[in-house]
């Protein structure tokens, strides 16, 4: 309730014409099979870093396996993007890849949004949550902050968050509740992430004793998105409810998602790469299907620009023939 209280804080009459906008461009789009874009992004996702201090196995900037430039967002990329966006965002997430903390100049554009009266929401392994960058983190006015909490116990934890350390991550979450306490704030929102794979599905209950215990608001168990599956992994929860995969007459494992020809994520937002590339979605985790640059052209000429129409065009018709689109929960139960 803490977070659709915070959110709503930030709404404006305009941001809520932009949604209606976009929620009826997008449902005659489907009728029409062909794009119709009413409204201007109503989210964000902007990439603060894609360096990470984690190994995890199913995440590039674990596997160091980037093909794209690595780097951090720039403080001018970041002011450029929020100037041309902010009188119809609702919601920034400044996440995409990497660990955001390990850009140093991620909290002052966390309050440069804030200041523009949007929504912000950040996800981090919660290692560099010392004392100051929690106090760091309130005073920027962080609407919501999510902590991945992937077990209860350190061998469980670093089955999937390689070279992580949970005790760290309990540390960092004290931290940030004691900090949110002590300058009498109401924000950030902390949300403990569990991402349930085989490895911590019979902690889910625990999970929650200790949020509770802490102070956290909100816990949420996340299925896990997997690049080999077909033919099982060793991280595929064995509860069916917690598996984006299931098994097939032929005995391999497949997508639950139907694939339909369609993506609300088309008409809703778009993510922003470090160096201010503009791509249609976070499973374009490689910036394959660039839609154009922020430093080069105006968000509002990418937005509706014939590169991003045909990739919505083609989600209206062939969606299982795109290459990121194999893989994607849209459609799909993510949180369980």
């Amino acid at each position: 309730m803490r977070g659709l209280k915070l959110f709503t804080y930030t709404l404006s009459l305009q941001k809520i014409w932009n949604w209606w906008l976009l929620f009826f461009s997008f449902h005659l789009s489907k009728i029409l099979k062909r794009p119709l874009v009413w409204g201007k992004p109503a989210s964000l996702s902007i990439e603060p870093t894609t360096a990470c201090n984690l190994r995890c196995p199913e995440c590039p900037s674990g596997l160091r396996s980037f093909t794209r430039p690595t780097g951090n967002l720039q403080q001018q990329v970041f002011e450029n993007i929020i100037s041309q966006t902010h009188k119809t965002l609702s919601a920034l997430t400044f996440y995409f890849q990497g660990e955001p903390y390990i850009n140093p100049n991620f909290l002052d554009m966390v309050k440069v949004a804030v200041n523009h009266n949007v929504f912000t929401i950040t996800s981090t392994n919660a290692h560099f949550l010392n004392d100051e960058n929690a106090k760091r983190t309130i005073e920027s006015g962080l609407h919501r902050l999510i902590i991945s909490i992937d077990g209860t116990t350190q061998k469980t934890y670093e089955q999937y968050r390689k070279e992580g350390s949970l005790e760290k991550v309990i540390e960092g979450t004290k931290n940030i509740l004691h900090w949110r306490k002590k300058l009498k704030s109401e924000t950030p929102e902390v949300v403990f992430q569990f991402l349930v794979v085989k490895p911590n599905e019979h902690q889910i209950d625990e999970v929650k004793t200790i949020a509770k215990e802490l102070g956290v608001d909100q816990v949420n168990l996340k299925t896990a998105q997997l690049y080999d599956f077909e033919n099982g992994n060793e991280l595929m929860p064995t509860i069916n409810k917690y598996s984006r995969y299931k098994k097939n007459a032929a005995g391999k494992f497949e997508l639950k998602n139907k694939l339909l020809n369609q993506c609300w994520r088309m008409w809703r937002g778009s993510v922003v790469t470090w160096d201010g590339r503009v791509v249609p979605c976070c499973f374009d985790k490689d910036a394959q299907h660039e839609m154009g640059n922020i430093s080069q052209t105006s968000f509002n000429q990418i937005w509706k620009s014939p590169p991003y129409q045909n990739f919505r065009k083609a989600l209206l018709t062939s969606r299982k023939e795109i290459d990121i689109c194999k893989n994607c929960s849209e459609g799909t139960e993510v949180f369980a």
